[in-house]
């Protein structure tokens, strides 16, 4: 069912209506007359028959019609059973704004699904409960009860803000409108029992006046309608920016592999966002301080930096903050150095950073030349204007009206910073975004360009419209196996693994290392120690039989001193490779498979290098995730040393990811190290944990 009846419904029923605009059941009758919506709205209270002017119904039943929406602004049993009376009613939708449910605890989350099953039986769909309510500026269906739409006054823009949290759908919104720009829809849908966020998100990013959408998340546990609203998005090239908060305790618990404990809650959100060319904000400000960029349409090609200012010392800064952001201090071609040098005076620097120095006081048109100038050189892919003094005797209306004119000639962002208010008030004032300072213009600049970097490379790779796997089955609780069992399954899934047999005697071991005649590893065998190298159980380059007879007993003294299950010992090949690497697969049950990937060993989780990947990834993907490792210039070759086996890495990790999504029952697996050579990958060592209903 379509999600449009709650964004512009034809008639509202708000139950629970009251005359006082101040009260929760009366802010939203007020903000509908007052914005301009132009459908029905029913007052439903029995103890009125008139409110703020309308007429007031004592129940559902006594409506001239079904309405598209109700706002439920009762609490408690009376918001349940208000629930059921609109179900049977024909509402299309309902609005919970009353609280206590899943918020305080499991049977809180009963009665939610109770109400959910009832709206959805009837085919009615729930926001909430615990929800302020939604906002749609542009048909004044303002199903809110929001004070921010009193404190700022609302202007419909380009903007749309979702958020679970009522709190954190308003403050975007109330530093957009300080900022004068319009937002369209505010919308906070609680806690999200049936009708998520990201569902909601979807039918928002089909809006087609939307430029920019702002998400705030506290749970994640709809990533597929997020994956659907990052695809339209992306379609109609609207980007999306989302600050997600915490991290579940469940995403912090030990996990028995390396790949579990890599693959935390928190990590797994960023690779889904980096997937579907979502920027995470850090916090608040980061997730609106690059909106006008955004706003203006500038697509952005890259991150060489221009930088002018009447100030030396606010070039120096913003070349240091430019460093810090990851961007580059551009180098002007020698002719345009040529031609600012003959515009500026003599004691001023030409080369980028450009410091026109106080010599703009006396000639107020050096922003309006040198600006032509830099906009027409290549090597150009963004401007900061620097301006810390100025005020009376500077002519800043016209630096602000020189710099508006290049803005809507220029191809690229230009942005401006200026801690004087009444400086920034004229650029802002012909649309030119700004800043107070250098350092906040830096990290809107490099925020927005690495965006757009980002959004880029999705375009190339995402796979499906989704991305995300289903994680239907389930593991139950889960077992590690021991590695012989492990390395049986890897291999079944396509990996090449090192030679190796169980060994349940000093004498067999000591014929397997007779008969290989070849330097081997000597491992316990035991489910109950996944991690053999902590506890001393594995024995390198074993070369002879005295050797073999020496690390039996040695490993079998160990285990029986920590009273641990002994099966024996594996012997295994000793085998050299260019590079240990570590290659994983993760259970995620929201997100399906996740695949780990990086620089192995024993130290894997001491000194992390690795990256993570949401199944389904493309070859391009996986090589872009590879890029961002520390070791990325070894998969090239360094030093005369062949580059290693991307092409064999790939499918490895293929191949682990269609294993969690064939074997329900498998909850990860670890493959540490796996030995990469220019033209192999071997697993020498794997930890599977399984479900304990699984085999």
């Amino acid at each position: 069912m379509t999600l449009d009846m709650f964004l512009d419904p034809n008639s509202v029923a708000v139950i629970g209506a009251s005359d006082s605009e101040d009260k929760i059941g009366g802010r939203p009758i007020a903000f509908m007359k007052r914005f301009g919506f132009k459908g029905k709205i029913y007052p439903v209270n029995p103890s009125r028959t008139v409110i703020q002017g309308l007429p007031a119904f004592a129940g559902l039943e006594d409506l001239p019609e079904s309405p598209d929406v109700a706002i439920i602004a009762v609490a408690g049993q009376a918001a349940v059973d208000a629930v059921g009376q609109c179900a049977a009613a024909g509402v299309k939708g309902a609005i919970i704004i009353a609280s206590g449910f899943s918020e305080l605890g499991a049977e809180g989350r009963l009665i939610e699904e109770s109400m959910r099953r009832t709206a959805n039986d009837a085919g009615m769909r729930l926001i909430g409960p615990n929800s302020q309510g939604l906002a749609n500026f542009a048909t004044g269906a303002i199903l809110s009860f929001s004070t921010m739409f009193i404190e700022a006054e609302p202007a419909d823009g380009p903007v749309a803000c979702l958020s679970q949290s009522g709190a954190m759908s308003v403050v975007p919104y109330g530093l957009l409108r300080a900022r004068g720009i319009g937002v369209r829809h505010v919308h906070a849908t609680g806690n999200d029992c049936d009708v998520s966020v990201s569902e909601l998100a979807a039918t928002v990013a089909a809006d087609p006046d939307v430029k920019l959408i702002l998400i705030y998340l506290e749970k994640l546990v709809d990533p597929e309608h997020l994956a659907k609203a990052a695809a339209v998005a992306r379609g109609r090239g609207v980007p999306i920016i989302a600050l997600k908060s915490g991290v579940s305790e469940e995403g912090k618990r030990a996990a028995a592999s390396h790949t579990g404990a890599i693959a935390s809650e928190d990590r797994v959100v960023d690779a889904f966002f980096r997937k579907h060319g979502i920027w995470r904000a850090r916090n608040t400000t980061e997730l609106v301080r690059a909106a006008e960029l955004y706003l203006k349409g500038w697509r952005g090609s890259g991150r060489r930096l221009a930088i002018i200012s009447n100030s030396g010392a606010t070039c120096v800064l913003s070349a240091d903050a430019a460093e810090r952001e990851g961007l580059q201090v551009a180098r002007l071609g020698s002719e345009n150095e040529e031609r600012i040098g003959k515009i500026l005076p003599a004691f001023a620097s030409s080369r980028n950073p450009i410091d026109i120095t106080a010599a703009l006081l006396s000639n107020g048109g050096l922003f309006g030349e040198v600006l032509p100038v830099v906009g027409s050189d290549p090597n150009i892919d963004m401007l900061l204007i620097g301006i810390p003094v100025s005020g009376r005797g500077y002519d800043f209306p016209r630096y602000a009206r020189d710099t508006a004119k290049f803005m809507k000639e220029a191809s690229f962002p230009v942005v401006v910073a200026a801690p004087q208010q009444s400086v920034r008030a004229a650029f802002a004032a012909e649309g030119v975004p700004v800043f107070e300072t250098e350092d906040q213009a830096i990290a809107a600049l490099a925020q927005f360009a690495m965006h757009r970097e980002m959004i880029e490379h999705t375009q190339g790779h995402v796979l499906d419209q989704t991305g995300v796997v289903s994680t239907s089955g389930s593991a139950g609780d889960c077992k590690t196996l021991d590695e012989m069992r492990s390395l049986r399954i890897v291999a079944d899934a396509g990996l090449d693994c090192a030679r190796h047999l169980v060994c349940a005697s000093v004498e067999d071991a000591v014929a397997v290392q007779r008969e290989w005649a070849l330097p081997v590893v000597v491992k316990a065998v035991s489910e109950e120690v996944p991690h053999k190298s902590d506890h001393g159980l594995v024995h390198l380059n074993v070369g002879g039989q005295d050797q073999v007879r020496s690390a039996y007993v040695d490993i079998a003294d160990k285990m029986a001193a920590m009273g641990k299950r002994f099966d024996g010992v594996l012997v295994s090949e000793m085998l050299k490779g260019d590079r240990e690497l570590v290659i994983g697969a993760n259970r995620d049950p929201h997100f399906g498979p996740v695949v780990v990937i990086g620089d192995g060993g024993i130290a894997v989780e001491a000194i992390p290098d690795n990256v993570l990947l949401l199944a389904p990834f493309s070859r391009r993907e996986f090589s872009d995730a590879l890029a961002t490792l520390r070791i990325a210039p070894l998969f090239e070759g360094v030093r005369g040393r062949s580059g290693l086996a991307i092409d064999t890495l790939f499918e490895a990790a293929t191949n682990l990811a269609d294993l969690l999504r064939d074997e329900a029952d498998i909850c990860s697996v670890d493959v540490n190290p796996i030995l990469v050579s220019a033209d192999a990958a071997i697993a020498v060592d794997a930890l599977v944990v399984r479900g304990t209903a699984g085999k």
